[in-house]
């Protein structure tokens, strides 16, 4: 089972904008002050390295590098960067630009590392920058002695401050602040902090993921289009483009896309991020190798990366290779601990009759989703996903239908409010929402089984049996559980009559 579908790619480009905006404030033609603005790490930097603060080595110098050129980094060298930056602000607390680049790198290190405990952190630094700033809403506030804010450039290298925000300074806290909200899956406030943190490409990514995941493709399409003409050939363009074509179902644009950006990556990070999201492509048409192959590229690049193992414990449990997926779910679970990869760990083993490790992960998809939950992250659809298919669904259509009308329309939200009323006796209900998540564009092989079982419940035969087999033509492997329930159901139905098909 999947959350709402914005990237984690696109997530963590995110929070490296940020922090790219943040070291841009620090970084200087020479020295920093006395002992530099990242003294606390030791050694002369990384001379010639956009957005390195001066002063910084080793892992933060690495972790400032390639956030600056909107990359990202290694949990290790982010570690190292938060050390430093922590040790910094104990001597300058009055120093905002350092505590917006402590509390991206905090959002950022909860992001790759699943550990929802860094968001609180990330709030507090960046309300601290906030505080910080000067009361005129002019230049950040504590900036050391030779740094220099730089206005924001329409295409190039990374590293630059945007215009300020419509409220004054600070972009970027705004924009980090805005970065957090997307990454505890709250949209609405993102949307709200995007809005605030001017009109540079930043703030323009910010408002297509907020867009996307409150399922307004038109405003993130618009949005698309200003991020392309700012950075027309960057890697936060060139994700969004493919998500966002994705969204569509123009599955070929996003391919060429996808090979693009490949092909455009100029780090380890940004390399490893692209063949993953080529094989999340080839997943979901249901080309299963090709998407194996996808995904071991990546996983050679950047071993241990989360997702990649995930989706390599997809393709494998395709192929058949159970045994080799449910260790690879095992893995993505140990790198980053996410309640989804332990519902598809899960899945599987109930689809080899191992009812019992089947229940235990569920259970620690539950454990998992509550500790979310406590530091501030919106779990309604997981856990709704949850409820639907192994607990209470009635309380998966309370939690479901809540996200709904507080304005989360994407498609996923749609088919889980759905699938969540039909599992709760209601089809009737549930037919508006299925026929919304497969209208939308998106070529799901899980929204079309909904929507056939949906149709099946309310005895449209016809429709249900076009909607199974839509989706095993667009994924015959794409559930351990559902994918069977699925043939399983076209045979009940048999053969279409003779007689027109019902409109």
């Amino acid at each position: 089972m999947k959350t709402e579908r914005v990237s984690q790619v696109v997530l963590l480009a995110g929070a490296g904008a940020v922090l790219a905006g943040a070291l841009a404030l620090l970084a200087a033609d020479g020295p920093v002050g006395a002992g530099g603005a990242g003294a606390g790490a030791g050694g002369a930097g990384a001379a010639g390295a956009p957005g390195v603060p001066a002063g910084l080595a080793g892992p933060a110098a690495r972790a400032a590098a390639g956030m600056g050129a909107g990359a990202g980094a290694s949990p290790p060298d982010l570690a190292a960067l938060i050390g430093d930056r922590e040790a910094w602000l104990r001597r300058h607390p009055g120093d905002a630009v350092s505590w917006a680049v402590l509390g991206a790198a905090y959002t950022e290190h909860g992001a790759r590392t699943g550990d929802p405990a860094a968001y609180p952190k990330a709030e507090r630094a960046l309300r601290r920058s906030l505080e910080a700033r000067p009361a005129g809403g002019g230049a950040l506030s504590h900036v050391p002695a030779g740094a220099r804010a730089l206005p924001d450039r329409p295409a190039g290298g990374g590293g630059v401050l945007e215009a300020r925000p419509a409220g004054g300074g600070g972009a970027p806290a705004v924009l980090g602040l805005g970065e957090l909200a997307l990454a505890r899956g709250d949209f609405g406030t993102a949307l709200r902090w995007a809005r605030k943190a001017g009109s540079g490409w930043r703030a323009q990514a910010l408002l297509v993921d907020a867009h996307r995941g409150l399922g307004d493709d038109a405003a993130a399409g618009k949005a698309l289009e200003r991020l392309r003409k700012l950075r027309p050939t960057s890697g936060a363009a060139q994700a969004r483009a493919v998500e966002l074509y994705r969204d569509r179902g123009w599955r070929e644009d996003a391919a060429a896309r996808a090979h693009d950006a490949v092909a455009l990556s100029g780090t380890s990070a940004e390399r490893a991020a692209a063949l993953r999201r080529l094989g999340d492509l080839e997943w979901e048409r249901g080309y299963a190798r090709e998407a194996l192959a996808r995904y071991e590229a990546a996983l050679r690049v950047a071993p241990g990366d989360a997702p990649s193992l995930a989706g390599r414990a997809r393709a494998l449990a395709a192929l058949g290779r159970t045994d080799e997926a449910l260790r690879m779910y095992g893995a993505a679970l140990e790198a980053r601990p996410l309640p989804d990869y332990a519902l598809e760990a899960g899945d599987l083993y109930a689809a080899l009759g191992r009812d019992a490790a089947a229940r235990e992960r569920y259970a620690r998809a539950v454990e998992l989703a509550d500790a979310a939950e406590s530091y501030g992250v919106d779990t309604a659809l997981v856990r709704g996903r949850y409820e639907a298919e192994h607990g209470d669904p009635e309380r998966a259509v309370e939690v479901l239908r809540a996200r709904w009308r507080g304005g989360h329309r994407s498609a996923e939200v749609a088919d889980a409010l759905g699938w969540a009323l039909l599992r709760a006796g209601e089809p009737e209900q549930a037919l508006p929402y299925a026929r919304a998540a497969t209208g939308r564009g998106v070529r799901s092989a899980l929204f079309a089984y909904h929507r056939g079982e949906v149709e099946r419940a309310l005895g449209r035969d016809g429709a249900a049996r076009r909607a199974l087999e839509e989706a095993l033509r667009i994924n015959p492997y794409f559930s351990p559980l559902h994918a069977p329930a699925a043939r399983r159901a076209l045979a009940e139905l048999g053969e279409p009559p003779q007689a027109p098909p019902e409109r």
